[in-house]
């Protein structure tokens, strides 16, 4: 039985009869098993798996197959699918089962994708080493002894251990992206409205985008391609017509491209990522492209403004878990308040209990205008001057972490851990598009990511041109 970790090469072999859904996803659960030790999946769909894989190769047969047939999906554990259980990695949600499917995963299910378990995250999503999950860490599949990234660091790690062609995750600050880099993937952040977050647990509504996490740039843009677009169960999602991405992967141009100046010259981030990068930018202008370096200001502002908003939307966005409509209720309550109280209390892990506090803080009256308000102006700020630069350049190219993955357990300061998320942030906080794509491997061994960040919408060029990148 052979391996297909990229979805157009198990393709390729599936429309020549060379190989079957069935067997390829009989490759993946025993995969799974083998490696069941990194955590990647909080629950697998193995029966299920097969029998709708039967159902794709019938299809196939007959010729009625979609465009995704065969694709093997694994879907972080925030996002719906009817009729399955859903915890966002956390304890609070109990043993909930999902009502409805997101829209997603109705898109990948009607082009026959099949669907092979739930992988484990950080809880809610916050966090940036998927050390914050009520179920356990997720293992680097590179080097066990470090983290994949998070909070999409399941999705992450089965894609790079091979146990499903690609996955879906989501990103509030870098969750796609930073995980990405760290196991060696192609991560993608599309634009503010671009897919449909109907049936995406929320963190943060004005951040959270779901995105692709892939072996390629190719298995990315077809994957876009079938989830994107206009949704009547999303009112925040764009109705502009979505371009056929997996069809024009050819740079139809050479476009040009911004490094930040403060980020170029910043020592925090890793020397050996540095020169990586500038050698890029070299071969980039050796290739026609034309580069330059930018002013931003406002580095030091983007982590904070990133928290204070991100956090305040949480604690509006959580307070719906309390333990009377379904989920956790602690067993120590004895009336409405302390179901409230000892339910919360116990049902949360202390991530997300620091940040419904943060965030609660900077709602609460006489904090309100100096800490949220002044975010929020500080958020146009950064969209406006991000703008700016993008009307001089069509891409920012920039580092997608500071360095590369790092022991589970190494950083135990939550400030220290929130800014790892520096180079990730920008492209939250202004609604738009960034991919992060393999760039190389450290001298420690682990791989790590060169970012793109674009004008909104501009999806289709970022691909091609992330295409170009990938084959230098």
């Amino acid at each position: 039985m052979s391996n297909h970790p990229t979805f157009l090469a198990f393709r390729t072999n599936l429309e020549a009869g060379k190989t079957s859904c069935v067997e390829q996803v009989t490759y993946f659960l025993n995969r799974i098993e083998e490696r069941k030790s990194l955590n990647c999946f909080l629950e697998v769909f193995g029966d299920e798996a097969l029998l709708r894989a039967k159902e794709v190769d019938e299809r196939v047969r007959t010729g009625k197959a979609g465009k995704l047939a065969g694709m093997v999906v694994a879907l972080k554990d925030n996002i719906c699918f009817k009729g399955h259980r859903i915890s966002a990695a956390s304890k609070i949600l109990g043993s909930f089962s999902s009502i409805y499917s997101a829209t997603v995963v109705e898109r990948l299910l009607h082009e026959d994708a099949i669907i092979i378990g739930r992988a484990n995250c950080d809880e809610f999503a916050m966090g940036s080493s998927n050390e914050n999950s009520a179920f356990g860490p997720v293992l680097n599949p590179i080097d066990e002894q470090r983290s994949p990234g998070g909070s999409s660091g399941g999705s992450a790690a089965a894609v790079a251990a091979g146990l499903c062609h690609v996955a879906l995750g989501s990103d509030t600050g870098g969750s796609i992206r930073q995980p990405a880099s760290f196991c060696g993937l192609v991560g993608m952040k599309p634009t503010y409205g671009r897919i449909s977050r109907y049936g995406l647990i929320a963190y943060a509504s004005s951040f959270d985008q779901i995105g692709p996490l892939t072996h390629t740039i190719a298995d990315a843009a077809l994957l876009l391609e079938v989830i994107a677009g206009a949704d009547g169960y999303d009112s925040t999602a764009s109705s502009l017509p979505v371009e056929a991405y997996s069809a024009n992967l050819n740079p139809k141009n050479k476009p040009s491209v911004a490094l930040i100046t403060e980020f170029m010259n910043d020592t925090r981030w890793d020397r050996e990522i540095h020169h990586k990068i500038q050698k890029i930018v070299k071969l980039l202008q050796d290739n026609g492209h034309t580069t330059g370096e930018a002013s931003f200001p406002y580095l030091d502002h983007m982590v904070p403004a990133y928290y204070v908003l991100t956090t305040a939307e949480a604690s509006s966005n959580l307070s719906r878990y309390g333990g009377v409509l379904y989920g956790y209720r602690s067993p120590n309550a004895t009336d409405i308040d302390s179901t409230y109280r000892k339910s919360r209390s116990e049902g949360f892990g202390p991530e997300v209990k620091r940040r419904i506090l943060l965030g609660t803080f900077v709602l609460s009256s006489g904090y309100y205008d100096a800490y949220y308000s002044n975010a929020q102006k500080v958020r146009r700020i950064l969209r406006d001057k991000t703008n700016e630069i993008l009307e001089k350049f069509d891409f920012i190219l920039l580092p997608t972490t500071p360095k590369t993955a790092f022991k589970l357990g190494e950083i135990s300061d939550p400030v220290t851990m929130y800014l790892e998320d520096i180079f990730t942030v920008q492209a939250n906080l202004t609604g738009l598009p960034a991919i992060s794509i393999p760039l190389g491997t450290h001298s420690n061994g682990m791989p790590f990511g060169l970012q793109l960040i674009g004008r909104k919408f501009s999806e289709q060029q970022m691909l091609a041109f992330a295409s170009e990148l990938e084959a230098l």
